[in-house]
């Protein structure tokens, strides 16, 4: 997911910044070039420091409880939001205005939807299939409750 991610925002960088939104589905899906300095929806562009520091921490907290998943669906879920975690903090460590306070680039369009990239796809499908794992009872481990 992590190279997914790296290779679609290098194109999206290279093809359409400066541009304007490309249309691929007549109402339903852009190409928009955009640079998010907060979190979803733009909420916090002034707490980017804020951001990296609890990417880093999810990446933290991800990578030590990969050790002990049996659950292919936990892992899927776990990789998934890693991956994306990954790919955005990777952004706001190497992207301008600087190292720890980078924007990170966004790229698809959706009608009534904030601009997105990959990575957060990524969060949002890993997320979801936690829920309904979680809902379903099924454990890190891969018993049930």
């Amino acid at each position: 997911m992590l190279l997914i991610d790296v290779v679609t925002k290098l194109v999206a960088v290279a093809e359409l910044a400066g541009r304007e939104r490309v249309t691929l589905v007549p109402h339903v899906l852009w190409l928009t070039f955009t640079r998010n300095a907060g979190a979803a929806f733009s909420v916090g562009t002034g707490a980017t420091l804020l951001f990296t520091v609890v990417a880093v921490a999810v990446v933290v907290v991800i990578a030590r409880t990969a050790r002990s998943l049996v659950s292919s669906g936990w892992a899927v879920s776990l990789g998934l939001m890693l991956g994306g975690a990954l790919g955005n903090l990777s952004d706001r460590l190497f992207r301008s205005p600087g190292p720890l306070r980078g924007h990170v680039v966004d790229w698809i369009e959706l009608p009534h939807w904030p601009v997105f990239n990959i990575a957060d796809a990524a969060i949002v499908i890993g997320g979801m299939l936690a829920v309904l794992l979680a809902l379903r009872g099924i454990e890190l481990d891969g018993t049930r409750r």
